[in-house]
């Protein structure tokens, strides 16, 4: 896995020079928007469970044949590993988001991941809309949009990032995306 700071190293280090102007005012930005990248990994990993079983729950609303005798989360083990794995990904996504790099979310979780779940059975594309419901998700987390329990006791108020987190939501979608991607 390669922070920005790795990757900035390497990418000189093969050029055989030293970090340039242009990396040093990217890794300068990247240093300022630390606490608003820390807040949103907080944020989404707060809520983790919480995302995965209605990323899940929703994914069953819109297959409910999911649950029936025979479907892919049925027996209790088989929705079970659905959410763990739901847990797996979100949290290479958030290791991502945290390093502001991919290679994390390709090598260790998305690489065979497809042909894993082809071979286990797995509907891909009931996978790929739970993703995209955890996207949903974590963008409205990370933007602070995340209003629907607000003034019940199901609502949980993060601190949350000052000023525009919109480049930060726009990089965590692309990792979910990724992920999508990944399952097509």
């Amino acid at each position: 896995m390669l922070d920005a700071f790795s990757r900035a190293v390497v990418t000189a280090d093969s050029k055989t020079a030293p970090i340039g102007g242009a990396e040093l005012a990217e890794l300068k930005k990247f240093i300022a928007e630390g606490n608003k990248r820390l807040d949103a990994v907080n944020a989404i990993a707060s809520n983790a469970s919480c995302a995965v079983s209605d990323a899940v729950a929703g994914m069953i609303c819109e297959n409910s044949g999911l649950i029936q005798a025979g479907g892919n989360c049925y027996p209790n083990r088989r929705m079970a590993a659905c959410l763990r794995d739901g847990e797996i990904i979100l949290r290479y996504v958030t290791y991502a988001l945290l390093a502001g790099d991919a290679s994390v979310l390709d090598d260790r979780c998305l690489n065979g991941l497809k042909e894993t779940y082809i071979a286990l059975g797995v509907p891909l594309q009931s996978a790929a809309r739970a993703v995209g419901i955890m996207k949903a998700i974590a963008v409205a987390h990370i933007t602070n949009t995340n209003k629907m329990y607000e003034g019940t006791s199901k609502f949980r108020k993060m601190e949350t990032p000052q000023g525009d987190c919109s480049a930060l939501a726009a990089e965590a979608a692309s990792y979910f995306d990724r992920v999508i991607a990944a399952l097509s």
